[in-house]
């Protein structure tokens, strides 16, 4: 019997579906449940980044042939007073399943429509299948009238001390001083965080976690989800205060934490980050960018959306990026590069093309 050919992954290129269509999964996360994976991402339309369509899921299951599963989450077309109407934002969709429930939870990153980029919410929708439909079930704020679990006494008493009108005068260094101690954390405090860029993250105990950029995306925020997946329990942490981080994504190996980043320059692409944590709750350490390779300095062109752990292979973890192209978004491109590990430490390098089973053992 003829082995099957495997085919190459080519960052940065077209990648038809089943259909010939360019894949339409921007932002997007992994879910593989029963030998299948299952890709969520944001519809871009010709001439907008708002939310035309909805969320897309696309299925494999040898990730390089792709089935298009449809709109799984679709916007509202009627209903004006709905989140989700068509024009508003919706981006970096994720999907965990729920196996004590059966449930598929999908979390996003929603702005309203008309309101720019001012709603800074999180939403939330449910489904029974991996390819949907899900029912949209609502968006806010998160943790509101809850500070950080692991703010320390004295760190409470200067949160107190902190006055708005004291620092008009943004990034100077007294600025900056007062956003790592909780400036805009305390500003948001009753009408709950802010949360753009997110991620969602099940560690080995089957607890979940919502990682976003918050405070104006200064800061990032760890929040710990109920056991439903479905909400947030109140207790969360801060990460880099005043670091000006987006686009978190996260994996875990040998007990290790890690996280990749981006900064936040808009659509235009930008030096990664990389931190390593003991525990979900840090301390968190900041690394050397862990690109290499032409373009390492602005990520290859991308912007970091997923680590995908490849269940039943060793060492086999795939960094997923975006390349925008806001000028016509449904033409942005992906990356995806196997994460290498030199010393413990993870570093991708770009490469024109591979494939899977040369590096996934």
């Amino acid at each position: 019997m003829q082995k099957e050919t495997v085919k190459p992954i080519r960052s940065g290129e077209i990648w038809p579906d089943n259909q010939g269509v360019h894949i339409n999964a921007h932002g997007g996360g992994m879910l593989y449940y029963k030998g299948t994976y299952y890709w969520y991402g944001e519809n871009k339309s010709d001439s907008t980044s708002k939310a035309m369509v909805g969320i897309m899921c696309y299925s494999s299951q040898n990730l390089t042939d792709w089935k298009n599963e449809g709109t799984v989450l679709p916007v509202e077309l009627n209903d004006t007073t709905s989140d989700i109407i068509q024009g508003c934002v919706m981006e970096r969709p994720k999907v965990l399943y729920n196996a004590k429930t059966r449930k598929f939870v999908m979390w996003f990153h929603l702005e309203l429509k008309g309101k720019g980029y001012a709603a800074a919410r999180s939403a939330v929708a449910v489904s029974d299948s991996p390819t949907g439909p899900f029912q949209y079930l609502r968006s806010g704020r998160i943790n509101p009238g809850i500070l950080p679990f692991d703010m320390t006494a004295g760190q409470r008493s200067i949160l107190d001390t902190l006055q708005p009108e004291h620092f008009r005068e943004w990034w100077t260094p007294d600025w900056y001083k007062a956003v790592t101690e909780g400036l805009f954390l305390k500003r948001d405090l009753q009408g709950g965080q802010m949360a753009r860029d997110m991620q969602l993250f099940v560690d080995d105990d089957g607890k979940a976690y919502h990682i976003y950029s918050s405070e104006d995306n200064l800061t990032l925020q760890i929040a710990e989800l109920s056991e439903d997946y479905l909400s947030h329990t109140g207790k969360y942490a801060r990460m880099a205060p005043a670091g000006h981080n987006e686009a978190p994504a996260i994996f875990k190996k040998d007990g290790i934490y890690w996280m990749i980043t981006s900064g936040c320059t808009g659509w235009a692409p930008n030096e990664a980050r990389m931190f390593s944590a003991p525990g979900i709750w840090g301390p968190w350490t900041q690394h050397p960018n862990p690109c290499i390779g032409p373009n390492a300095e602005l990520t290859f062109g991308g912007q970091s959306t997923f680590v995908l752990k490849v269940p039943g292979k060793d060492n086999a973890y795939l960094f997923m990026a975006d390349i925008w192209r806001p000028k016509k978004p449904s033409d942005a491109r992906y990356i995806w590069l196997p994460i290498q590990f030199k010393n413990g430490i993870p570093y991708i390098e770009w490469m024109d093309s591979w494939t899977l089973d040369s590096f996934f053992e």
